[in-house]
C-alpha cells in the first residue's frame, strides 16, 4: 500500500509540522511509529484521538526519554528504522541522548529529520516562536492583507505546514532516495523560516524587477487588482475571481456585462481601486449560488468561497473523493494520488502508548523485560 510501503519512520511526538509530516508519510504507505511522552492527557488537546486527524495512521509507544531504559528502548527502535524525525529546540535531542550522533552511530543508513522554527543556529535559534513569528521574519506575512490594513495571518498554513511540514517531507524523501543509492544516511535540517522564505521566491524576483511593490494590497495577487480578489454577494457570502490572463479577463468582462464599455486597461494600476469598487457593486446584485450558475466552470477562473462545513459537499470534491471519513470524522483524503501504488489512510489516530507492548515485543523484548520497563516508569500505555 502506497509508494513508501516497507519504510519504517520513527516520529518523536511534537506539535504542528512534525505530526503533519508524519501523517503525509503514513498516508504514502510508510510504517510510522510515534514515540509519545508519558504525560497523561489527550493527544494534541483532543478528548478523543479520532479527531486528531494529523495523528492518523500511526502506532504509538509511550516512553520517558529521561530514563536510561526508556532512551535505550528508543535507540533499539532506530536500529532497523529508515528515518527519524524530531521537532525539539536545538540541543534538546542531544541532551536526551537521541541526537543525530548517537542515532547514526547505531544505524549509518538513518535519515535524521530535524524540524525547528528559527533553525539549528543563529541568534534566535533557541527562542520560542510560532508560525506567525517565522513567517513575519521570512517576509511572507508583510504582504498578506489589504491596503491600509494590518497583515492578516493566513492561519498557520505558510510556516507550520507549507514551509515546515512539506519541506521536511520533501527533504526526508530526497534523503531516503539518496540513502537507497549510497547506503548512507544524513541529517535533514528543516527550518520554517527557510521554507517560508523559499515559498516567497517568485515575489523576490518580481520585487527585484520593480513589478512587485513592497506595499500591502497594491499588487496583482494581494487584493490590489480588481481581477484577483474576493467579492461579497447579495446573501452575505463570497466568491473568488482570478481572471489574471487577458483572455480570462475578457471573459469576465463579457459575463459581467462590461465588455462594451470604454474601460481602462487591465494592468492600469491607477484604475484598480475604482474598478474594484465597480466589481464589488456588481457582485452584490446576485447571491453566491446565482453567481455559481453564471460563472462556475467557465474560463473566468471563478470559485465560491466555501467554509469547512461546505467544502466536502461541492460536486467536484465529491466526484474526486477529496474528502474521506474515518470513524465518523470527515477529513481530507491522502494526496497526491498514485496510479500503481495508491496511498491510503492506515487508520485513525490512537492514544499515546497504545502499541507500547506490541512494538517492544517486535524489537525482541521479552514479557519480563516489558514488565520491568513498565514497573520502572520507563514506558507506559495506553495513556488516557
Amino acid at each position: 500500500m502506497g509508494p513508501l510501503e516497507g519504510f519504517k519512520i520513527i516520529e518523536i511526538a511534537g506539535i504542528g509540522p512534525v505530526p503533519f509530516c508524519g501523517m503525509l508519510l503514513s498516508d504514502l504507505g510508510a510504517e510510522v511509529i510515534r514515540v509519545d511522552k508519558m504525560t497523561p492527557g489527550p493527544i494534541g488537546g483532543f478528548a478523543d484521538p479520532k479527531y486528531d486527524i494529523m495523528g492518523r495512521g500511526r502506532r504509538s509507544i509511550a516512553v520517558d526519554l529521561k530514563k536510561p531504559d526508556g532512551r535505550a528502548a528508543v535507540l533499539r527502535l532506530i536500529d532497523d528504522a529508515d528515518a527519524l524525525m524530531e521537532g525539539f529546540r536545538p540541543g534538546v535531542a542531544e541532551k536526551l541522548g537521541i541526537g543525530p550522533e548517537e542515532c547514526m552511530a547505531r544505524n549509518s543508513r538513518l535519515v535524521y529529520g530535524r524540524m525547528t522554527g528559527w533553525g539549528q543556529e543563529g541568534p534566535l535559534a533557541r527562542a520560542a516562536g510560532h508560525d506567525i513569528n517565522y513567517i513575519s521574519l521570512a517576509g511572507a506575512l508583510h504582504g498578506i492583507g489589504r491596503a491600509g490594513e494590518a497583515p492578516v495571518p493566513p492561519l498557520n498554513l505558510v510556516g507550520d505546514f507549507g514551509g515546515g511540514a512539506l519541506y521536511l517531507a520533501m527533504g526526508m524523501l530526497a534523503a531516503l532516495l539518496e540513502a537507497s543509492r549510497s547506503g548512507k544516511g544524513q541529517i535533514v535540517d528543516t527550518a520554517m523560516i527557510d521554507g517560508a522564505a523559499s515559498l516567497m521566491s517568485v515575489f523576490h524576483g518580481l520585487h527585484a524587477l520593480g513589478y512587485w511593490l513592497d506595499e500591502r494590497g497594491s499588487n496583482l495577487l494581494d487584493t490590489g487588482s480588481h481581477f484577483y480578489d474576493v467579492y461579497e454577494t447579495a446573501d452575505g457570502k463570497y466568491v473568488s475571481i482570478g481572471s489574471a490572463e487577458p483572455q480570462f479577463y475578457a471573459e469576465l468582462l463579457e459575463r459581467l456585462g462590461l465588455a462594451g464599455e470604454d474601460l481602462p486597461g487591465q494592468l492600469d494600476r491607477d484604475e484598480w481601486p475604482a474598478m474594484s469598487e465597480r466589481l464589488a457593486a456588481i457582485f452584490k446584485t446576485k447571491t453566491r449560488e446565482q453567481w455559481c450558475e453564471l460563472l462556475e466552470g467557465t474560463d473566468v477562473c471563478f470559485a465560491p468561497v466555501l467554509s469547512l462545513a461546505e467544502a466536502h459537499e461541492h460536486p467536484h470534491m465529491k466526484q474526486r473523493g477529496t474528502f474521506t471519513e474515518i470513524e465518523g470524522v470527515r477529513q481530507p483524503a491522502p494526496a497526491p494520488r498514485f496510479s500503481r501504488t495508491p496511498s491510503a489512510v492506515q487508520g485513525p489516530a490512537v492514544r499515546a502508548g497504545e502499541h507500547t507492548d506490541e512494538v517492544l515485543a517486535a524489537l525482541g523484548f521479552s514479557e519480563g523485560e516489558i514488565a520491568d520497563l513498565r514497573a520502572s516508569g520507563a514506558v507506559a500505555g495506553p495513556i488516557s
